[in-house]
Formats: structure tokens, C-alpha cells, sequence
């Protein structure tokens, strides 16, 4: 898979701009992890979710990888209950 399964339409415009964001990254291997989830759960995130995931979002490409992958945890301050579920996924999503 090379981008992104779902399209935006029916999103409002901040979920559309948020599965851009995710799918857009920097990295491909954030871009696989983050668009994936993305396309799979934007639609269903709450107003609290969203709000997370634009935090997890500030947090750079090397960090979260790191994190993702148990190389490297991110501060608590940086981890909301949303990464725990997105690592989940990646987990799921891997296999």
C-alpha cells in the first residue's frame, strides 16, 4: 500500500486536514503508520481524540517512531491515550 484508502469526502474539515497530516509526515515509515490509522479511525475519533492526535502530530518523526516501536518512550506529557491505541493498531496492522 502506497497512501491513503480512504477519501475524504463526507470529513469535516478538520478530520480532512488531519488524514492529510497524517499521511503526510516527512518519513514514509510515519506515513504507513499514521495514514493507516488514520484512514482506518478518523472518522470515529472524538472532539478529545482529535485534539490528541494533533498533539501527537507536533511530536518529530524520530521521536514517535522511536516511541512507536519501543526503541524509546516519548515524556508523559507527550503521550495521551490516543499513541497507546495507535500503537495497537500499528501492532494489529503489522501482522
Amino acid at each position: 500500500m502506497t497512501g491513503t484508502t480512504r477519501s475524504s469526502q463526507g470529513l469535516d474539515d478538520r478530520r480532512k486536514r488531519l488524514l492529510f497530516r497524517c499521511w503526510h509526515r516527512g518519513t514514509r515509515e510515519m506515513d504507513l503508520i499514521l495514514g493507516r490509522f488514520a484512514d482506518a479511525e478518523i472518522g470515529t475519533l472524538s472532539e478529545s481524540e482529535l485534539d490528541q492526535l494533533e498533539q501527537l502530530l507536533e511530536v518529530s518523526d524520530p521521536d514517535f517512531y522511536a516511541a512507536i516501536t519501543g526503541a524509546r518512550p516519548l515524556p508523559p506529557e507527550q503521550t495521551p491515550a490516543l499513541f497507546e491505541r495507535i500503537k495497537a493498531f500499528r501492532a494489529v496492522d503489522a501482522d
